[in-house]
């Protein structure tokens, strides 16, 4: 048995846990809302922080600022643990904090793993999330069969840094055919075709995609995926656009996407809906269908 300290009771932490638990380790469960608390105890997990005796820290938190402000701020974790404490973070952070994390880890002899999940929360309390992992190979060996107990697909991806890239790119690729399927089928509807005749016409040609044939239902009939943040959306977009800047890559795509849900995030705030870059771009042609001239 293991034990586990896991911070971050949110949508993907809190049915972790009992996969954890289910796996046989001991889960001690944390968060900033306090609220949470019955509910992670009646998945088997104890409430707290972390203890000295933790052997493996799981984080997963909403973004880059609140896993800075946990770990390496002055009262942070990592000047909490105790040597020899193996980290796995599954929070979707830029590869430039995963510098910073990985050298303060190393600075207080932690073992750290970055390891972004896809998939959200149903995949999660199945037991079916895809972990990007990225950092040193022994740990990753070493905690296979902790990553197996709530993950059905593991990449390995590299240096510290890969990890967090990669999760980034993947969601980079889905917030961009938001857009461009959107326009596709607002196109497409402006010259009288059917949208679900469209879509049908698409999955038997060279832009069928996972994309056109799960979601595009589900666009079409006013759902705007709830489980992720736009102003997280925009978040991980700003720093694919900052690590592009650094490495000296052209993104004008990239760019576009971001602009397009940064003036979503302006027109709906900070509510959850992947696909809200569509709605705004809907309420854009009814504005100018009613508006013409303007």
């Amino acid at each position: 048995m293991v034990e586990i300290a896991l911070v971050g009771a949110g949508r993907i932490g809190l049915p972790v846990a009992p996969q954890l638990v289910a796996a046989g380790h001991s889960v001690r469960v944390h968060d900033v809302r306090a609220e949470v608390a019955h509910q992670a105890t009646e998945l088997g997990a104890t409430w707290g922080e972390p203890l000295p005796e933790t052997d493996v820290l799981v984080t997963v938190l909403p973004g880059s600022p609140e896993l800075r402000a946990l770990m390496l701020e002055e009262s942070g974790l990592l000047n909490r643990l105790r040597p020899g404490t193996t980290w796995l973070d599954l929070t979707s952070a830029s590869p430039a904090l995963g510098a910073e994390l990985a050298a303060a880890a190393a600075h207080h002899h932690i073992d750290y793993l970055e390891s972004p999940v896809g998939g959200g929360p149903e995949a999660a309390a199945a037991g079916e999330l895809t972990l990007y992992v990225a950092g040193d190979s022994s740990p990753f060996e070493r905690l296979q069969p902790i990553l197996r107990a709530f993950a059905k697909d593991l990449h390995y991806t590299g240096p510290h840094g890969s990890g967090y890239l990669t999760k980034l790119l993947v969601n980079l690729l889905w917030f961009s055919q938001v857009i461009a399927v959107g326009e596709a089928l607002m196109l497409g509807q402006s010259g009288g075709l059917d949208p679900l005749q469209l879509r049908k016409i698409l999955l038997d040609g060279p832009a069928a995609s996972t994309f056109v044939q799960d979601v595009v239902p589900r666009m079409l009939a006013g759902d705007r995926l709830a489980t992720f943040g736009l102003d997280r959306i925009v978040e991980e977009l700003e720093s694919i656009e900052d690590f592009a800047s650094l490495q000296g890559v052209p993104v004008a795509l990239t760019s576009l996407v971001n602009a397009v849900h940064r003036d979503a995030l302006a027109s709906f705030g900070a509510v959850d809906g992947e696909l809200l870059a569509f709605t705004h771009l809907e309420n854009l042609w009814r504005d100018r269908r009613q508006n013409p001239g303007v």
